[in-house]
This record gives structure tokens, sequence and C-alpha cells, in this order.
């Protein structure tokens, strides 16, 4: 999926994420960055809302782990069970989060799927603003089988 294609499905199937005018800058199977200005995010302090924070990176580490099972064919609704946030620093201005998926994992995760119908798996997203580390977030997905 190009990150254009990304970018359509997240603000067709995802409001809140047209509402904060995320952007999709990269988009493959194992790392999604995204991006959302301030202005519809701001907060009463002139700084991104917290909230808008952590669903940035929780749409980032969503879509990356929709890329994979889509890329390894496997048909599935995929949830979020559990997050942690960590915010780091206030954030004046375009956030980005990127997200990684590590592979070491990957083959319990499939042989989990395949057995069970369900299996969960976490991916780290890292927020940063102007270079930095903004935040992050830990999100740990459930993938059913709808099969």
């Amino acid at each position: 999926m190009t990150p254009e294609a990304l970018q359509t499905y997240l603000h067709l199937h995802i409001p809140l994420s047209r509402a904060m005018e995320v952007e999709v800058l990269g988009a493959s199977a194992n790392r999604v960055t995204l991006a959302a200005p301030l202005a519809p995010n701001i907060n009463m302090h002139g700084t991104m809302f917290g909230g808008s924070t952590a669903t940035l990176a929780l749409l980032a580490a969503w879509s990356v782990m929709h890329l994979k099972l889509e890329a390894e064919g496997i048909v599935s609704q995929l949830v979020i069970h559990r997050t942690a946030t960590e915010y780091l620093l206030p954030i004046t201005g375009r956030a980005e989060a990127s997200a990684t998926l590590d592979d070491a994992n990957w083959p319990t995760f499939i042989q989990t799927f395949n057995r069970r119908g369900r299996a969960r798996f976490s991916v780290t997203s890292k927020v940063s603003f102007d270079g930095k580390p903004a935040g992050s977030l830990i999100g740990e997905f459930v993938a059913i089988s709808e099969g």
C-alpha cells in the first residue's frame, strides 16, 4: 500500500485521522511514519493535545500492523487491547510518529494466530517534534481471524 492509499484508508475508516489532518509520510509492512500539524490538535496551552499525540502514535502502530497482516495475506479484524503512552516534551508544531515492526516475535504470532484464530502483538511508536523525542506509545494489538 502506498502512503497515499494508506492516508485515504485512514481518513475514510478512522474519521478522527481526517479531523487531525494526519498525513502519511511513509508506509511499508515494517515501518509507518505519520505526521500531524498543531492547529487542529492544539490545546489551551498552545501545545499539542495529549490525546492527539497518543492518537497519532496509536495510528502509526495500528497502521504498521495492518500493513504487515495485509502483506502476509492474513484476513483479520485488528483491534487495540492495551496501550501505554509516555510524554517527554511539549509539542508546539508539527509532530511525527513512527512505528517499526519487530519481526523477532512474528513467527510466534503467526503460529498462535493459525492455532487459535487470534493472537497478540506489541508495537512501539515513537513521537518526535523538531527532531527530538517527544513521546512514545506501546500498543498491544489483537488480530482476530475473520475466516
